[in-house]
């Protein structure tokens, strides 16, 4: 699985229109209406990295109102779960 996270400027009236269009992308598992620079974050999992350049620039970039993209690719997921598994192990039986 190969995950992306996506950074998008909109225009500023079309922010919850391209929010909801680009939810709707097949590879697309979320999308967020962020403060700051920028004013929503994407996620993207597909399963191969040349599936990212038929989601990201294939179809994101080409949504209506989408003025600018900055994509970061991950290398590795942590979640809290995996985190309090690691530092759980070894706890039992160190009295």
């Amino acid at each position: 699985m190969v995950t992306a996270i996506v950074l998008v400027k909109a225009d500023i009236q079309r922010i919850p229109e391209v929010a909801e269009t680009i939810a709707q992308i097949a590879g697309v598992s979320e999308v967020y209406s962020v403060t700051g620079e920028f004013d929503l974050v994407a996620i993207i999992r597909v399963r191969e990295h040349d599936e990212l350049a038929d989601v990201i620039p294939g179809r994101l970039n080409k949504v209506a109102g989408v003025t600018q993209t900055e994509t970061h690719i991950a290398f590795r997921a942590y979640s809290r779960h995996d985190l309090e598994a690691a530092f759980s192990l070894g706890a039992a039986g160190t009295d």
